[in-house]
C-alpha cells in the first residue's frame, strides 16, 4: 500500500530519492578529503626545502583527513535514521575509507616523516605499506561481520554487540596520525639530525601499533547509541564541551580525543584480564566429592 501511494505521489517518489542521495553525497566528500590530503602530503614532500610552506601543507593534508572522519560518520549515521542503507553505499563507503584512512595515511606519514630521513626509506615504505593491507583486512573483516552477525574471529559467537568494534576502527588510526600531525605540522627533516631520527623511529612504531591494533580482537566503543542516550542533560554538555574544544583548541583537544580513543581499548582489554588474574581460584580439596572408607 505505502509503495503504491509512493508510485503515485510524485513528489513523495522524489523526496525518498533525495534521502537516498545524502548518504552517499557525504561520502564522494570523504573521498574528495582523502585526494586532497594525498595532494598536499605530495605538495608538502616536493617543498621540504620550505619548512614553513610544507607545514601548511601537511597541516592541510591533516585536517582533511579529519574532516573525512567527520563525514563518515555522518553517512552512516543519517543512513540509519532515515533507514536509506543500501549495498552499494555500504560498497562505496568502504572504497571512500581506504582512500582516505588507508592511503592517505600511508602516504602522509612517509611524505611528512621517515620516508624523508636516510637510512629509513624502505623500512618506512614497508610500514606505510604494512599500516594500508591491516586497514583493508580491517574494512573486509568489518564487512564480512556486518553481513554475517554470527561471525567473529576464532569462530561462532552470539549475535555480534553493535555498541562496540571488534579491531581499532581505520577512521581512528586515521584521525590518531591526523591529530599528531596537525599538533606538530613541521616536518620531521626540519628538526636536527639526531631528534629527527628519534622522532622517526617513534613514527615507524606508533603506524605499526595502529595497523597491528586494527586487526587485533580488541574491542573499541562504537558510540552508536549516542543519539539515543536516556541521559541527554549529560551528553549535550559534554559535545557542546567538546565543540568548543575543538573549536578554540583544535590542536590540544583532537590530539587528547585521539589518544584516548586509541588507547582505551587496550587499557580495558588490561583492565579485565587483571580482574581475572585477582578472583581467587576455587579451593580444590572443598570442590572434590568426599570418599567415605
Amino acid at each position: 500500500m505505502k509503495n503504491e501511494q509512493e508510485e503515485s505521489n510524485p513528489q513523495r517518489r522524489g523526496i525518498r530519492r533525495g534521502i537516498y542521495i545524502i548518504p552517499s553525497a557525504l561520502t564522494i566528500g570523504n573521498i574528495l578529503c582523502g585526494f586532497y590530503a594525498i595532494i598536499n602530503s605530495l605538495k608538502g614532500y616536493q617543498s621540504l626545502y620550505n619548512p614553513e610552506y610544507a607545514a601548511h601543507l601537511f597541516d592541510n593534508a591533516a585536517c582533511a583527513i579529519g574532516l573525512a572522519v567527520l563525514l563518515d560518520s555522518l553517512d552512516g549515521r543519517i543512513a540509519r535514521m532515515t533507514k536509506s542503507t543500501s549495498e552499494f553505499g555500504v560498497e562505496l563507503d568502504s572504497i571512500a575509507d581506504v582512500l582516505s584512512f588507508g592511503i592517505a595515511p600511508a602516504v602522509l606519514a612517509y611524505s611528512w616523516g621517515y620516508g624523508t630521513i636516510r637510512g629509513f626509506e624502505r623500512l618506512g615504505w614497508g610500514v606505510s605499506f604494512f599500516f594500508l593491507t591491516c586497514g583493508a583486512l580491517r574494512l573486509a573483516r568489518f564487512n564480512v561481520m556486518a553481513r554475517a552477525p554470527r561471525f567473529a574471529v576464532g569462530g561462532n559467537t552470539p549475535k555480534l554487540d553493535k555498541r562496540y568494534f571488534v579491531g581499532l576502527p581505520i577512521p581512528a588510526a586515521a584521525g590518531m596520525l591526523a591529530a599528531i600531525i596537525h599538533f606538530m605540522p613541521q616536518p620531521i627533516p626540519a628538526y636536527e639530525t639526531i631528534q629527527a631520527q628519534s622522532l622517526s623511529w617513534a613514527l615507524l612504531v606508533g603506524m605499526a601499533t595502529l595497523a597491528v591494533l586494527m586487526v587485533s580482537s580488541i574491542r573499541y566503543t562504537s558510540f552508536k547509541n549516542i543519539g539515543r542516550s536516556n541521559k541527554p542533560f549529560i551528553t549535550l554538555p559534554l559535545l557542546s564541551l567538546m565543540v568548543a574544544g575543538i573549536w578554540f583548541y583544535s590542536q590540544w583537544a583532537l590530539l587528547f580525543i585521539a589518544t584516548v580513543y586509541v588507547s582505551h581499548g587496550p587499557l580495558l582489554k588490561l583492565w579485565g584480564l587483571i580482574n581475572r588474574l585477582r578472583r581467587p581460584l576455587p579451593n580444590v580439596e572443598d570442590a572434590s566429592p568426599s570418599i567415605e572408607n
